[in-house]
């Protein structure tokens, strides 16, 4: 009796939380129909505390803060939705409105066309979903190996190895480009820059050599910290110095 007690308690709490965060967003969605950005944008700040991680919370609050003119901040949640969301066309394709607006056009450095490959490929989907690919893509293998070994027809024997093949190389790179974006979720090496303007230095040191300059909505690797500096790089492969408060972790 008293178990039941406490699972009618557990049903209670989860059922009212899920209300309030329903409220929360239909509230920050309605804020925003009415153009009404700062209000959305601190409505869905809460529903990030109150909910963790969201990519269409993300993208609605990149939204939100791209209409109230904020580059970075804009930037930066585009940028985390996209972490989540790789395959999101929609996000991309706000992203790279909102590049627009930064004062800095890095072109990156070019890598092999296959690592650019890879890469594209990789980013069709999420973890989550190379996961199941790959686990549906082994259930298929198991399948075909079964009909390879057992059947008495040649026909079916090299069908079941040929398409067993194939489905050997989706398993391995779908497990491949699941660990890849799984390490990229967990790493968070990239930073977009916050501050207006910032002097990059030579050495974790206001008093190091100033190097470039770079503004708000540029994106950045993360290398190394050091106190309250961070060693950065731009994409087009310039190393240097700034301090921590004026960067945000994607």
């Amino acid at each position: 009796m008293m178990n039941r007690y406490f699972i009618l308690i557990a049903i209670f709490f989860a059922t009212h939380t899920l209300s309030a965060q329903t409220d929360l967003l239909l509230q920050a969605n309605e804020a925003y129909a009415k153009n009404d950005f700062v209000t959305a944008s601190e409505l869905y700040e809460n529903l990030l505390k109150a909910n963790g991680q969201s990519a269409i919370v993300y993208y609605n609050l990149g939204n939100s803060y791209y209409k109230s003119n904020k580059v970075a901040q804009s930037i930066l949640n585009y940028e985390r939705a996209l972490l989540l969301e790789p395959g999101n066309n929609d996000i991309r394709f706000n992203l790279e409105i909102a590049r627009l607006k930064s004062v800095d056009k890095i072109e990156p450095i070019n890598d092999f066309f296959l690592t650019d490959w890879f890469r594209s490929v990789q980013n069709l989907m999420s973890t989550d979903a190379w996961s199941s690919f790959s686990i549906v893509c082994f259930i298929l293998l198991i399948i075909c190996l079964f009909l390879f070994f057992f059947s008495r027809l040649i026909f079916i024997k090299k069908l079941g190895f040929f398409i067993g093949v194939g489905l050997l190389a989706c398993v391995i790179f779908g497990n491949c480009f699941a660990y890849n974006q799984k390490r990229k979720l967990s790493l968070r090496s990239e930073a977009i820059i916050f501050a207006p303007t910032t002097t990059i230095k030579s050495s974790p040191d206001i008093s190091g050599t100033d190097l470039f300059i770079l503004h708000e909505g540029t994106k950045v690797k993360v290398k190394t910290k050091l106190g309250g500096w961070n060693e950065i790089e731009t994409a087009d492969g310039n190393v240097g110095w700034i301090k921590s408060s004026e960067i945000e972790v994607i």
